[in-house]
């Protein structure tokens, strides 16, 4: 009977002490992979960034819009198979009178939409300077915006492994923005345009919810900067393990894009006031200027991934608050003339006498403490002077004033003189 013989083992063609030699390599390896290409890793070039995000919204954009007619051609067939109810007209009611349209409008204004030339809007540049001009003048003298935008920093939003967030720059800029390329484009409820690419045909915009929309052309080249500075904590195992801090300074440099703005006709039935919309398209470009310093001793300074990191974010933020297909909501005050709005003639005149005299009454009371200020300086004065007199040194009296005295004294005798 043959014996089992057991399979000879192989041995292991590294050791322990290579093996783990290997294994530190690798990881020192990866590590620096890592920083070179993550961390200092050359950022692409502005054009090429802009042009992939613009492609990014223009497809974001045409899937919106295909979304949209898919669901207003499911809506129209619905609606046709419906069957619709002949009202009789009341014969006693005035007829009301017609509903004001957007072609109607254009023509009585005289704007043709095909032919019309843009404008310049030389005259709202020069508005809009002066109102940016008095914001930043206004904030030279106020903290509000400082105090807003801590608060807006160190919000409920702000993770717990970042500490207290301070503001240490901030500068609003010398330049303005520049309108140009103004026109009117008709658009439906859903804010597309009627036949894009086609004559404009004012019998297809007769729908609820069609408006008139002014699209301008916005350039600003400018250095808007806010500058601030936190710490990073780290805390695991334990609290406050490691602390990192970090100073970041963001600038925006350029905006160039293209402005769109309508207004939104109140509804009485739903109690909505009139509101302005305002949106820019996906064609956009926005360019910032990052600048980052970590750490205390060895620092890092202006590292590629964080200002890509932080640029994307901005970008990010900007995309879902006022770019196509989203877009920012005003409502706007009734612009029927009220009492309590009303300024100049007979009230002007009683405004202005009520404040001349309060004006001066207040310059009455003001003389009164003037004077009332003066006589308690001129009594007190009065006092040292007193007091003065009295401490004052006085001359000492001669032995003739002590001893010459009229009259005999009691028990002296007569005509006696005293040797001298």
């Amino acid at each position: 009977m043959a014996q089992d013989v057991c399979p000879v083992g192989s041995e292991p063609t590294l050791s322990f002490t290579q093996g783990f030699i290997f294994g530190q390599l690798s990881i020192v390896l990866l590590l620096a992979a890592f920083i070179k290409f993550f961390i200092f890793g050359d950022r692409p070039s502005p054009e090429i960034t802009a042009s992939i995000r613009a492609t990014e919204r223009r497809s974001r954009t045409l899937a919106h819009k295909k979304s949209l007619l898919s669901l207003r051609e499911s809506s129209t067939r619905q609606t046709g198979q419906q069957p619709t109810l002949n009202r009789k007209k009341s014969s006693i009611l005035r007829p009301s009178p017609p509903t004001l349209t957007i072609g109607s409008i254009l023509d009585k204004t005289y704007y043709k939409v095909d032919s019309h030339q843009p404008e310049s809007l030389d005259w709202f540049n020069v508005l809009v300077a002066q109102t940016i001009a008095q914001f930043r003048s206004d904030a030279q003298h106020d903290d509000a915006i400082l105090t807003s935008l801590t608060k807006a920093l160190n919000g409920a939003s702000r993770p717990d492994f970042v500490d207290e967030i301070r503001v240490t720059e901030l500068s609003l800029g010398e330049d303005f923005p520049i309108f140009s390329n103004c026109r009117i484009i008709p658009v439906d409820e859903d804010g597309l345009n009627f036949q894009s690419g086609k004559a404009f045909d004012a019998s297809k915009a007769t729908r609820e919810g069609a408006r008139l929309q002014a699209r301008m052309d916005v350039d600003l080249s400018d250095m808007i900067t806010l500058a601030v500075e936190t710490k990073l904590l780290l805390n695991y195992p334990k609290r406050l393990s490691a602390v990192l801090p970090v100073a970041l300074a963001v600038s925006v440099v350029r905006f160039s894009g293209t402005l769109s703005i309508s207004f939104v006709p109140s509804n009485p039935s739903e109690n909505t006031p009139t509101k302005m919309t305002f949106t820019f398209l996906d064609d956009y470009r926005l360019d910032f200027s990052i600048r980052s310093l970590m750490g205390s001793r060895s620092r890092l300074q202006d590292v590629p991934k964080i200002a890509q990191l932080v640029e994307s974010r901005l970008h990010r933020w900007f995309d879902e608050r006022c770019v196509e297909p989203r877009f920012q909501e005003i409502a706007l005050p009734s612009m029927w003339p009220r009492k309590k709005n009303t300024r100049g003639g007979d009230e002007a005149i009683a405004d202005a006498e009520r404040s001349m005299s309060k004006t001066k009454g207040m310059e009455v009371a003001k003389d009164l403490r003037m004077e009332a200020r003066r006589e308690v300086e001129a009594e007190a004065d009065a006092r040292v002077d007193r007091g003065h007199d009295s401490l004052r040194y006085r001359r000492r009296p001669r032995a003739e004033d002590l001893f010459s005295v009229s009259g005999s004294m009691p028990g002296a005798i007569p005509d006696l003189e005293l040797p001298t």
